[in-house]
């Protein structure tokens, strides 16, 4: 593998990063309230006066983050653990949503945010299914309480606690998809807001349901230290339909009204100046110009190559675990022969983006350049080719994908511009009014930056930075901002391969921007 560094060196003139010491002996932001919404996968592009009035108006009040990133995988379940823990993936031990662990199923890969095997995961791991303790969990150890409500399953990861021992944990309540802990949250949403809606498109009904969950259920009483409102929109809608339909347009315009009431319930129990609020996304989103079944084309190959398992498996099959726009295969027995071959291929496909793997190899990179290098994980990792071209709706952004969706349809977890550049809104007495932070920032930063707030230090040093400079009286400091390529590239007898990934820096934090690859004839 051949690889060039080119870096540039812009100095920003910007509030930024000064010691901890600044604040005196308080050490924490002034808010005594953070609420985290996620609006599951929400472009920025789409923050406007006429689809979200709402967050377009907290926008200009607040601090939009302009060169927010997802981190990749630019999936759910990866970016609910980086947001919930601040680390990245190989440290937290989730790195898609859909993995292959077989001590928990031994035929199929798992949902990483599948309730039933989380809890199994945690059953075999003495509760280490996250490496890495989440903010509600070290909220509720520094003795106040939090309030988790989700309509995806994802939601879970920040709570898992079944146990509810503690007086704390018993006021730190959470409901995912309906379901609720305690016990006694469990009946209280059921006799106040009744049954779980059935799934619509746009989910309206469900959002609305678990909404309301929080506002005027768990936030009855008192509003805890850290809440967290996980909505399902406009990621269901524009899975079924893509970016700019009219059914996600009205999912975004829904998603929009749910922000409105809880700012009303903030206004109403008159915390809103005390409060912090972060509107993010978990990722972009694209729209799927072709499909691929991998394990069928490999077969055709003369791999084997499967998408699960029939008893136990076979020593050099490959198993392919899709995850929309990106792949992840396993090598049974890892046999290297079989890895290199299958890199090959890759290489000389029409559809591979960009390629990573546990074994140097030439024309890719190593799993360790994206922390997705877990020793359990998979050899290969490929991200799907992308182009900026428009979809049926004049809104770009277009990518090669798997067998899940079909053309036409949205998807995600590609290393495209618009997966990766996803939203980040803050508003609050700890930001700046009316500022747009032309930083690099991302998910992984979003914990450090609660944690800060509530003034809670991590009992382990994150990945992530708190975000400083976008926040108030903070010193005075120029960051410089570094902006990296990596290229590598593999010759074949009648193609060249080429890779690469743009990635921006402050200090020793990375953002990925974009990757691509792709082949070109070679000249004969």
């Amino acid at each position: 593998m051949q690889i060039s560094r080119v870096s540039i060196i812009l100095a920003v003139a910007l509030s930024l990063l000064p010691s901890a010491c600044s604040h005196g002996d308080e050490k924490r932001g002034r808010a005594r309230h953070v609420v985290l919404i996620v609006w599951d996968g929400m472009r920025p592009d789409f923050v406007t006066e006429e689809y979200a009035p709402t967050l377009w108006k907290l926008a200009g009040e607040g601090v939009t983050f302009t060169r927010h990133h997802s981190t990749f995988p630019t999936a759910t379940n990866i970016n609910g653990t980086v947001m919930a823990t601040g680390v990245g993936p190989a440290r937290s031990g989730v790195i898609a949503n859909q993995e292959f662990r077989p001590e928990i199923d031994r035929e199929a890969p798992m949902d990483t945010a599948d309730a039933a095997q989380i809890r199994r995961a945690d059953e075999l791991s003495a509760g280490k299914y996250l490496a890495i303790r989440t903010i509600a969990e070290l909220v509720q150890e520094s003795g106040r309480s939090s309030a988790i409500a989700g309509t995806k399953w994802i939601s879970r990861i920040f709570d898992r606690s079944t146990n509810r021992s503690s007086e704390t944990q018993q006021k730190s309540p959470t409901v995912t998809s309906g379901t609720a802990l305690p016990e006694s949250a469990h009946r209280a949403l059921s006799a106040t807001l009744g049954a779980f809606p059935a799934k619509q498109l746009p989910n309206a009904a469900q959002d609305v349901w678990t909404t309301a969950a929080l506002t005027e259920s768990f936030w009855k009483d008192e509003v805890p230290a850290f809440s967290l409102l996980w909505l399902s929109d406009p990621d269901f809608t524009q899975h079924d339909s893509a970016p700019g339909s009219p059914a996600a347009m009205a999912a975004i315009k829904n998603s929009d009204a749910a922000l409105g009431r809880v700012i009303a319930a903030l206004e109403s129990k008159r915390v809103r100046d005390q409060t912090d609020i972060f509107i993010v996304s978990d990722h972009g989103f694209s729209t799927v110009a072709r499909a691929f079944d991998i394990p069928a084309l490999l077969a055709a190959d003369g791999f084997k190559a499967t998408k699960k398992f029939k008893g136990e498996p076979e020593a050099g099959t490959i198993l392919v675990v899709g995850n929309g726009g990106t792949a992840l295969f396993y090598v049974i027995g890892r046999d290297e022969a079989i890895t290199r071959r299958l890199v090959a291929w890759l290489q000389q496909s029409d559809f591979a983006g960009v390629i990573f793997t546990r074994a140097k190899m030439e024309g890719a990179f190593a799993l360790a350049d994206v922390h997705l290098d877990k020793e359990s994980g998979p050899d290969v990792v490929m991200s799907f080719r992308w182009n900026d071209q428009p979809n049926q709706f004049g809104v770009p952004g277009l990518i090669f994908a798997d067998w899940h969706r079909g053309e036409g349809r949205g998807t995600h977890a590609t290393l495209s511009k618009f997966d990766l550049h996803n939203t980040l809104v803050a508003v609050g007495p700890d930001f700046r009014r009316g500022y747009r932070d032309a930083l690099p920032t991302g998910n992984i930063d979003v914990a450090p930056t609660i944690l800060h707030i509530l003034g809670i230090t991590p009992p382990a040093k994150l990945d992530g930075r708190v975000l400083f400079e976008a926040m108030t009286n903070e010193s005075e400091k120029i960051p410089e901002v570094q902006t990296e390529i990596m290229e590598a590239s593999h010759g074949f007898p009648a193609s060249n391969w080429r890779q690469y990934l743009k990635i921006s820096r402050i200090d020793e934090h990375r953002y990925i921007d974009e990757g691509n690859g792709g082949g070109s004839p070679t000249d004969n």
